[in-house]
């Protein structure tokens, strides 16, 4: 994993997610450690396809995804 990558990563979420960057771990969940909803989730991959330049993720792909590091897993496939 990239550290330049994951901070980007990180820096979409702060603003997206209205979240402190030292919550953003790969084993924070995002219901519950993160108090996000599939709103802010969605805002999330909005910006993040946007920071990164990749094509929009098939909701498909994203059922299931329940950590902030599975999320990133799913961006750095994508790349």
């Amino acid at each position: 994993m990239s550290q330049e990558l994951f901070d980007r990563f990180i820096k979409c979420a702060v603003d997206a997610l209205k979240v402190e960057a030292d919550q953003l771990t790969r084993e924070a969940r995002f219901k519950e450690d993160l108090d996000s909803d599939s709103l802010d989730f969605v805002e999330l991959m909005m910006a993040v396809e946007d920071e990164f330049g990749i094509d929009p993720i098939d909701e498909k792909e994203l059922e299931g995804i329940t950590t902030f590091g599975q999320a990133f897993d799913i961006i750095i496939s994508k790349l």
